[in-house]
């Protein structure tokens, strides 16, 4: 049986159907038997959902212990009505749980802009709460029940081990469209059995954030809804970690971070619309900053994005982008490749262009996994990031269905 979120100490919960949705579950619940400590960090679009406004509101002491995320509606533009939604769900989950309405963090996604289906949901809530379990199908049934425009649950779970205690730590996540850097129309939630305290936990979310779902891209919109969330409830037992300086956070925060961007992946992978997989990476840049913002203007090009799509070799394109960055920029120190995951051919020496065989790179092109590659001569940062091409069944897709 492979591993999920249900296989953390104290972790169980449950994902169900309430009818929000009309075929697919649309209610999730995740629950910590004891409380942990949580970070979050939420979208940075100026129209805030109101799940988003509660639980900023219910994290802010960096503790939590439950999460309820409902589908098929992201209570967003919803004004006092949706606000009220929010927080019945939040108020129902604490007193089926039997614990402090603050200590639960709620989350949404689906249509904007209309109005909440507050008693569908409070009841699925009441109905459902009780079935919490930490079976492993129950990690499945809550991968599955906070997905939208997704065509697939993601999922992760790693073991590792700190202060001689086994760690645990179990991921799930969804997206597919209004997906950019910033975060996007995603909802990512992590939990794990570590011991660390909640301003360090705050401290190494954001910075793994910045690494991963940062560093993603499918349409270039950012969503009223956005949130990662992780718990920690300490059920491991291994010895808090209170300092960035312990070697134990490092290892924490590596982890951390390779579960991001695992589940990062995933959601790029699920582009709506995408044929094309595309990493880009900048190496010998002047700073890490740098390169994670050269790469958000090249990855959100929706020319780049179209000639990934066509198969078209056409390097012009990129250090287009890249000189749009709003960075000092010589792309006559710049090397620059293209091709497939597997194989890259030098299109650009120190700014020169070099021949190359035009019908070679277009069939490197053809691979569903593509990279671009900058090597930028002017210092030693790097930086990678994630995107999809822009297909014409993206712009059918997202102009006959309401997402």
């Amino acid at each position: 049986m492979i591993k999920n979120i249900t296989n953390v100490r104290g972790i169980s919960c449950w994902g169900a159907h309430t009818g929000v949705k009309s075929m697919r579950r649309d209610l999730a619940i995740i629950y910590s038997s004891v409380p942990a400590s949580a970070a979050a960090v939420f979208t940075q679009n100026q129209v805030v959902a109101a799940p988003v406004t509660v639980s900023r509101n219910n994290i802010a002491d960096g503790k939590a212990q439950a999460i309820v995320i409902n589908a098929g509606n992201a209570n967003a533009a919803t004004g006092k009505q949706g606000m009220e939604g929010a927080k019945a769900m939040t108020n129902a989950l604490a007193e089926e749980l039997g614990i402090d309405e603050n200590l639960v963090l709620v989350a949404s996604t689906g249509i904007i802009g209309v109005k909440f289906p507050t008693t569908e949901i409070v009841e699925g809530i009441r109905e459902n709460a009780k079935n919490i379990t930490n079976r492993s199908n129950a990690g499945s049934f809550v991968a599955n029940a906070i997905l939208t425009t997704d065509t697939f649950a993601k999922e992760g779970f790693m073991e590792y081990e700190v202060d001689g205690r086994e760690i645990n730590m179990g991921g799930i996540a969804k997206g597919s469209g209004m997906i950019h850097p910033n975060m996007a129309t995603m909802l990512a939630f992590i939990v794990t059995d570590i011991a660390i305290e909640p301003k360090l936990l705050k401290t190494a979310v954001k910075e793994t954030v910045d690494k991963s779902f940062n560093m993603i891209t499918v349409d270039g919109d950012t969503s009223t809804n956005d949130m990662v969330i992780v718990l920690a409830n300490g059920l491991a037992q291994n010895e808090m970690i209170k300092s960035t300086k312990d070697k134990d956070y490092a290892i924490f925060k590596k982890h951390l971070e390779e579960m991001m961007i695992h589940l990062a992946q995933l959601i790029v992978s699920d582009g709506e619309g995408a044929s094309k997989f595309i990493e880009y990476e900048i190496v010998n840049a002047p700073s890490e900053d740098y390169a994670r913002t050269m790469i958000r203007k090249i990855s959100d090009s929706a020319l780049v994005k179209t000639a990934m799509y066509g198969r078209d070799p056409n390097w012009g394109r990129i250090i287009s982008a890249a000189g749009n960055a709003g960075l000092p920029f010589d792309y006559e120190k710049m090397d620059l490749f293209i091709g497939s995951d597997k194989k890259l051919e030098k299109v650009l020496e120190k700014g020169t262009p070099l021949e190359f065989d035009y019908n070679y790179i277009k069939k490197l092109l053809r691979e569903s996994h593509l990279k671009i590659l900058l090597d930028l001569h002017d210092g030693k940062a790097k930086s990678k990031g994630w995107g999809t091409d822009l297909t014409t069944d993206y712009v059918l897709f997202n102009s006959v269905y309401t997402t």
